[in-house]
């Protein structure tokens, strides 16, 4: 029988999901894999299960549960085991890595920080600022010239490219020391940052105040996200 994988915990976790149930329709029950040291939490495998709301949320509030309750390793969306000797035995195989990534994720959560800028506004940036783009600018106004419009095209792009880089720097580098351990993410969209941190629960107002600062300090322009405390997936 397939089973269907939650997360993994340390088996002296309360692990309070009595009242809880799993993906599927109908939700299927909640049960345990594991062994003296670490604990899965499992539950029956659906057919054709795929990322409805409703498992999508039962998956969630399962992590939610257990991370009110201690550290927690959490499995993606869909996470499913052939046969539930399959998990017992990969907890015995990988138990030594299971048990350092309990210890290092203890009293943390994980917090993701993105942030995009304006591309109008940045553009208008670089015109101020560069004196080439600034030539190839009014040069371009004046000539109508297409190759002069691509070599200040291709000027704007790499200053914002390196701004991007240079800001995403200064992001991580301030935020750092807050957290026990950061994750840069890959790039999507506008974005020029992507970073998750682990932050211990002791930091965690003076990492949200940080933040809240550095969004200050950077001003119009820029959009930070923050988003958490979240299950720690960049972490496992």
């Amino acid at each position: 029988m397939a089973v269907y994988v939650y997360a993994i915990i340390a088996a002296h976790h309360p692990a309070r999901t009595d009242d809880l149930t799993g993906v599927g329709d109908p939700p299927e029950e909640l049960s345990t894999i594991g062994d003296s040291d670490l604990t899965a939490i499992v539950s029956p495998a659906p057919e054709g299960l795929r990322a409805r709301r409703r498992d999508v949320m039962a998956h969630q509030n399962v992590l939610e549960r257990l991370m009110a309750d201690g550290p927690v390793l959490p499995l993606r969306f869909g996470t499913v085991a052939s046969e539930p000797q399959e998990v017992q035995e990969i907890l015995e195989e990988r138990g030594d890595f299971y048990r350092e990534r309990l210890q290092a994720l203890t009293g943390c959560a994980e917090y993701l920080l993105k942030a995009s800028f304006d591309e109008d506004f940045m553009i208008r940036q670089v015109l101020r600022e560069s004196a080439e783009a600034q030539r190839l600018n009014e040069e371009s106004r004046r000539t109508g010239d297409p190759n002069v419009k691509v070599r200040l095209g291709e000027i704007i792009v790499k200053e914002l490219q390196a701004r991007g880089e240079s800001a995403a720097a200064e992001v991580r580098e301030a935020m750092r020391p807050l957290a026990r351990e950061i994750h840069e993410n890959d790039l999507h969209g506008d974005d020029f940052v992507s970073v998750s941190f682990l932050v211990e629960e002791t930091r965690r107002k003076d990492f949200l105040a940080a933040e809240a600062e550095l969004a200050e300090q950077w001003g119009e322009g820029y959009d930070f996200r923050l988003h958490g405390p979240l299950p720690p997936y960049s972490f496992v």
